[in-house]
């Protein structure tokens, strides 16, 4: 087994980065000049970064390999070609017996919305017009349906992309998405005498020049971190080139002996787990008894270009379970991981598994991956090809840029995130009320053009860490090296990492794992205090040497509670732990890693 090539320039050195609108300074203009001179791959990849610009990040090569495969493959199947035409002409002729129908005034619907489907529940979709302009558009959506998918011959991947494109063109013409086809809008306007769209393009116009002025959203400036959001009372006691370790303070007198380490995602600010004190797990945590610190994250910028996997393992995760120990010695870590910060320390745990370090007394994933074979439509955007017009783009600035990845995350829920809110915001002119995570969630981050190539290439392309082809300090891990227990949670709604992708830790631990699923989508449903409304979840532990589950298998046959999953996974840690102890100090001066500053530090202010 050979250790994975770094990432590299052309030339193999650390190249000057460019920006957006050209040359950042005198040096970094020489520095590309001379690129351009020895390599004439870096006029390819000056390229592909500019038009990235245009594309918004999607590879234009490898959306038409996806549509190439489907048309050839369709346009020699003709049997595809004449079932697509039956179908044609029967939906034709339900639509017109409806047609029909409506006249005698029988409305009978020949089609029901997909049960996620909301755009026409509103009782005025039933009359007529309006009942055949969305029968008609749901009937085309089947079709459209129908004709990208089960083409024979098709690869999986490109079908999935064709399917996915063919679906948003359409949801861009859902009658739902304009004034004279939408009835609820249209009885607004009629009743508020227009000015719902004055207030909407109003609404517009504000949205407009926050996002091409870099700003927040409209209402996110009443959450402001370390007042009102991220508040819990810690500190800082250490601080590297990548992470600030924080330590919050006790509110018990005694607390359990093994403390817990927090390590979030570093695509976006840790305050996800510390938003508000009525829904901060952080705050939940400590009042339970339990030390915490949590690793935020620094936001890197072209300078960092070069951080890869292995820094932020070791600069990250290492640094933290160090320093932990060393405030409170003698004793293991309970480490949690949320998303991207999951399966860091999964890779960080099962080498220190393999390197007889048993400082891991358990593992709790948030919405984390191991194996990233079935990791939902977020692949889709994610082969070769558009992994390597990333890389140019990385390369060009130095890192990626959070803005550059919300379309792709907005088109995953297209409905919810882009149409649905332009109705309502800028149709109907009203705004929904910011809240905690909505302004959580416009606070962005980078990526580091290194360390996201090797995420992207060595886990979701290559899955060499579920297949134990990942490489620790030269050689592979195995998730199956680690015995300290797992308590993996997982949201119904997910689209990001899917419950079934990471319900596949029972297939990769060879210890005990506790699954729990719980109602919600990626951040709302970790974010699941006691008390929040309409919450559910389902909960298992299979030991050591059970017999395996499919994942049908287990929601069918698993009860599901209401309320939230907080509880269950304190009172699991609670089991966990060996004894109460004296809740210790900030920090252990002695080993030199004494308070710097009040939490929440200055790396989460960096913008």
């Amino acid at each position: 087994m050979t250790e994975p090539v770094p990432i590299a320039s052309d030339n193999g050195r650390r190249d000057q980065p460019a920006t957006a609108g050209g040359i950042r300074h005198p040096a970094a203009a020489e520095a590309v000049f001379q690129d351009v001179v020895r390599s004439p791959h870096v006029y390819d990849r000056l390229f592909h970064a500019w038009l990235a610009r245009l594309t918004n990040g999607l590879s234009p090569v490898s959306l038409m390999q996806a549509y190439l495969d489907w048309l050839l493959h369709l346009m020699s199947s003709p049997g595809k070609q004449s079932e697509l035409l039956t179908k044609a002409v029967r939906k034709t002729t339900r639509l017109g017996l409806l047609s029909a129908r409506c006249v005698r005034g029988d409305a009978a619907l020949c089609i029901e919305p997909l049960p996620q489907d909301k755009r026409f529940v509103h009782p005025a979709w039933d009359l007529w017009p309006y009942n055949l302009l969305y029968q008609s558009f749901l009937l085309t959506q089947q079709w459209w349906h129908n004709a990208t998918t089960e083409v024979s011959g098709v690869s999986r991947h490109h079908e999935e992309a064709v399917a996915f494109g063919a679906r948003q063109w359409l949801d861009f013409f859902s009658p739902s998405n304009f004034l004279w086809t939408n009835p609820e809008v249209t009885k607004t306007t009629i009743e508020e005498h227009g000015h719902n769209l004055i207030r909407g393009w109003n609404n517009f116009i504000e949205d407009w020049e926050r996002v091409t002025g870099a700003k927040p959203p409209i209402g996110a400036e009443r959450f402001r971190v370390g007042d009102n959001v991220a508040n819990t009372p810690g500190k800082v006691i250490f601080r590297n080139r990548l992470i600030e370790l924080i330590q919050y303070r006790p509110t018990t007198s005694h607390v359990q002996k093994e403390p817990v380490l927090i390590v979030p995602a570093w695509i976006m600010k840790y305050y996800i787990l510390d938003l508000s004190p009525e829904n901060s797990l952080v705050r939940y945590l400590v009042d339970q008894g339990f030390s915490v610190f949590m690793i935020s994250w620094k936001n890197p910028n072209e300078k960092d270009r070069d951080l890869g996997m292995s820094d932020y393992r070791r600069r990250g995760v290492m640094a933290a379970v160090d320093t932990v120990c060393k405030v409170i010695p003698n004793t293991q870590v309970h480490g949690v991981g949320y998303c991207l910060g999951g399966t860091l320390l999964t890779i960080a745990a099962a080498a220190m598994a393999r390197d007889g370090d048993g400082r891991i007394a358990t593992l709790s994933h948030f919405a984390a991956q191991t194996d990233f074979t079935e990791a939902g439509e977020l692949t889709l955007f994610i082969d070769d090809a558009q992994v390597a017009y990333l890389e140019d783009i990385m390369w060009e600035q130095g890192y990626l840029d959070a803005r550059q990845m919300a379309g792709t995350f907005q088109l995953l829920r297209s409905n919810d995130l882009i149409w649905s809110r332009a109705v309502h915001d800028y149709l109907m002119g009203r705004r929904k009320p910011m809240n905690d995570l909505m302004a959580w969630n416009a606070d962005t981050t980078r990526l580091p053009y290194r360390m996201h190539s090797e995420y992207l290439r060595w886990l979701f392309l290559n899955n060499d860490l579920a297949a134990g082809r990942y490489i620790v300090d030269g050689r592979p891990i195995s998730i199956t090296d680690i015995r300290a227990p797992i308590f993996s949670v997982a949201t119904t709604n997910d689209h990001v990492a899917p419950w079934r992708s990471v319900y596949k830790i029972h297939l990769l631990a060879d210890t005990d794992v506790t699954f729990t699923l719980t109602s919600g989508g990626h951040n709302a449903g970790i974010v699941s205090e006691p008390g929040h409304p309409g919450r559910a979840f389902q909960f298992t532990t299979r030991k050591e040497g059970d017999r395996y589950i499919d994942p049908d298998t287990w929601q069918a046959n698993t009860r599901k509670q209401d309320g939230s999953w907080w509880p269950v996974w304190i009172k699991w840690l609670g089991q966990h732990s060996t004894e109460k102890v004296e809740a210790p100090r900030s920090g252990a001066t002695d080993h030199g890693c004494q308070p710097l500053e009040d939490a929440p530090g200055r790396y989460v202010f960096q913008q």
